[in-house]
């Protein structure tokens, strides 16, 4: 593919900074037709509930907006999404399910970590997707962590640095350009940027010692673009308000001089209350900018690229932004835009969700289960003639803007009934009232054994009632928890406690299979259950 000459008129090379989203899965808005001619933007962000039915409809979709590209003389468009594993598939439904990050912690394994990334880029390259806003670099330290969770590889700043590293590569051997994830590191923070300026009150010694080494591993690794966070570091920059996004002590000092990072730097999407602050998207789009911002990645929820645009052609013929800076920022797009050009032909279709990359998925999650404590002596399972067993489980929640779990139905139930035939499903409200506790503890009685599954219980008070009164019905329980090991300190008395990380069909069918003694319990936890158990802890049968 051919890209634009350099250098760009700075009309030109404004637009090349703008990723547009849109709402559309077929035809194309005609006002994106319109925004497309006077914007000119660098490329596009799809979302899953914007944009995503299922890979054809994709792969229809970035043909399209690619075929615009060439009738309008542009340079081949960006197109990129978050397409992580685990928690945030932003294609979900026939592509691989892949367990996720902090699955692949709990395996400790760089090589899966590498084949979990050649599985994403091979699967996004063949439905036209070029940039994978992944991989999480984040060091998840902060078991109140809202936002960062299974998304993580894990505490250990050594061990999420190699595998960070090696999903990197996996992605771009793949053909499509990574973008680590969320500069200068979301894992300690207690509150969700999407919401409002978190704060990570470290010192630069420590932040060089945990939050920065899988930054540095990625840039080392070739990653292509950066994703800064819309957080603060008051200990850097002197302010708590000040979002990393905006910081050119953060973005030039550590991530382009200390780190030596040389690709993209792409805002986190900038609907978010974190980086408006009472601001208008055009006054961010400026400080984002002139702070050393290479791509303005627009949420969803905003509907005024003209505007940006329009205030940043401003503000450079004003002389309040450099016009220098925006040309070797446009040369840093097109580098990549060169990069992406000079790859193999993508695959075909058929490569997304291929029984190659299936097995990559249930080994990853074969390898990431962890026996905690079983205390009970209850593993593996057994029922006895006329027995039998309820699987009890909360509804999956999108507990952030990004999650995609309310698209998934953990099918442990249904897993479990290939080695019994008494097998009942009871699924619970994710926040189950009393009522709601009162009517199970009623259903309950007639079982000999319960599976109960939490998500997030750690922080949802109304789930760990439920897991203490199942207990004390005396009736046999197997707690598993389903996205973080931490729920086990909200009922520290559950004899039988096992991980999964995941509630995607791969990280079930394996649950199911140790459960009942069908394959081994290799994991180890990734992160420490406060109070109870390290990092690095789990029977291996």
């Amino acid at each position: 593919m051919s890209t634009e000459m350099e250098p760009l008129s700075i009309d030109r090379a404004i637009g090349q900074k703008i990723l547009l989203a849109f709402e559309g899965k077929d035809d194309l808005p005609g006002e994106i037709r319109d925004v497309i001619r006077k914007v000119r933007p660098g490329g596009f962000t799809l979302y899953r509930a914007l944009n995503i039915e299922n890979p054809a409809q994709v792969h229809q979709l970035t043909q399209a907006l690619q075929q615009i590209a060439l009738e309008e003389g542009l340079s081949p468009f960006l197109i990129a999404a978050d397409q992580e594993g685990g928690q945030l598939m932003a294609i979900g439904e026939g592509t691989t399910q892949l367990p996720g990050n902090l699955a692949l912690g709990a395996a400790g394994s760089t090589e899966l970590a590498h084949q979990a990334g050649v599985v994403l880029g091979r699967e996004l390259a063949a439905i036209g997707i070029n940039i994978d806003y992944a991989p999480c670099c984040d060091v998840n330290v902060n078991p109140h962590n809202p936002v960062v969770g299974t998304r993580s590889f894990g505490q250990d700043p050594r061990k999420v640095a190699a595998l960070s590293a090696a999903m990197v590569a996996g992605i771009q051997a793949s053909g499509v350009a990574a973008a680590a994830k969320h500069f200068p590191g979301h894992g300690d923070t207690a509150s969700d940027s999407h919401h409002g300026v978190p704060v990570v009150p470290h010192r630069l010694e420590r932040l060089r010692e945990v939050e920065l080494p899988p930054f540095a591993a990625a840039i080392r690794a070739g990653a292509k673009l950066v994703m800064t966070a819309h957080l603060a570091l008051p200990e850097v920059d002197g302010r708590d308000d000040l979002p990393a996004t905006l910081s050119a002590s953060i973005l030039q000092g550590l991530l382009r001089r200390e780190l030596g990072f040389s690709g993209l730097i792409v805002t986190d999407a900038l609907d978010m209350r974190a980086i408006l602050q009472g601001m208008s998207i055009e006054q961010v789009a400026v400080s984002a900018v002139s702070a050393g911002i290479d791509l303005l990645l627009l949420g969803p929820s905003q509907t005024s690229p003209a505007s940006i645009y329009n205030r940043l052609l401003e503000s450079t013929q004003q002389g309040e932004l450099d016009t220098e800076s925006f040309q070797a920022s446009t040369r840093r797009i097109k580098a990549l835009k060169d990069w992406l050009g000079k790859q193999a032909l993508p695959p075909e279709l058929d490569v997304v969700g291929c029984a190659a990359h299936q097995a990559v998925a249930t080994e990853i999650a074969g390898r990431s289960i962890t026996l905690v404590r079983d205390q009970g002596g209850l593993l593996p399972l057994r029922l006895q003639s006329g027995q039998r067993m309820a699987v009890i489980l909360p509804r999956p929640l999108d507990l952030t803007p990004a999650d995609t779990s309310s698209y998934v139905s953990p099918a442990l139930a249904q897993e479990l009934r290939r080695y019994f035939s008494t097998v009942d499903e009871y699924l619970l409200p994710h926040a189950p009232q009393d009522q709601d506790i009162a009517a199970l503890l009623g259903q309950v009685q007639k079982y000999s054994l319960l599976v109960l599954c939490t998500l997030n219980a750690y922080s949802q008070p109304d789930q760990a009632s439920l897991v203490k009164a199942s207990i004390q019905t005396g009736i046999p329980c197997v707690v598993a928890a389903l996205r973080m090991p931490n729920d086990l300190a909200a009922f520290p008395d559950a004899p039988t406690f096992v991980c999964t990380y995941s509630i995607l069909e791969p990280s079930m069918r394996a649950l199911a299979q140790a459960l009942t003694g069908i394959i081994p319990f290799k994991g180890r936890l990734p992160v420490t259950i406060p109070g109870l158990y390290t990092a690095g802890h789990g029977l291996v049968t």
